[in-house]
């Protein structure tokens, strides 16, 4: 795996992710490499510099934790902060959502049905339906809207 740090023809800078060189050549060739932020398949490798680090820092420094991104152009932020003012709004959604509701998982259309036809105590609750359910949902007048976000995953 490679990573380059990419720009845009508006200037916006991102890193991205690809199996070699060749590949990422490949998709800039059919123009399948685009910004994350307006969508531009128009973009070019910047200036980077490689992730080298000394000897003496090595030994010090514990070995699962990665070096911080060296690219010349921005400074980067960890990818699990905020990248744009539209992921920051999100991610206030998600935490008021989290705090505020009870997260259902995917009993959320049983829930959701059962407290609109007065079946159990209406409760702010949120979780994940089939785009079927979904659909169901709207059509029998039930109140509910898509969240922008999924659920956080917990991980081994």
């Amino acid at each position: 795996m490679i990573r380059y740090t990419l720009k845009c023809e508006n200037d916006h800078s991102f890193d991205s992710w690809f199996k070699s060189s060749e590949a990422f050549e490949k998709l800039l060739a059919v123009g399948m490499a685009a910004c994350p932020k307006c969508g531009s398949s128009d973009v070019r490798k910047s200036l980077m510099t490689p992730q080298v680090t000394p000897a003496r820092k090595k030994a010090s420094a514990p070995a699962e934790t990665p070096p911080p991104s060296t690219a010349v152009t921005t400074q980067k932020k960890p990818l699990s902060a905020p990248q744009s003012e539209q992921e920051a709004a999100i991610a206030r959604v998600k935490a008021e959502v989290e705090s505020n509701s009870e997260y259902v998982g995917k009993s959320f259309a049983d829930e959701a049905r059962a407290m609109h036809d007065g079946d159990i105590d209406t409760r702010p609750i949120w979780g994940e339906a089939k785009p079927e359910e979904a659909k169901s949902l709207i059509e029998d007048g039930v109140p509910v809207v898509p969240l922008p976000f999924t659920p956080t995953r917990k991980t081994n």
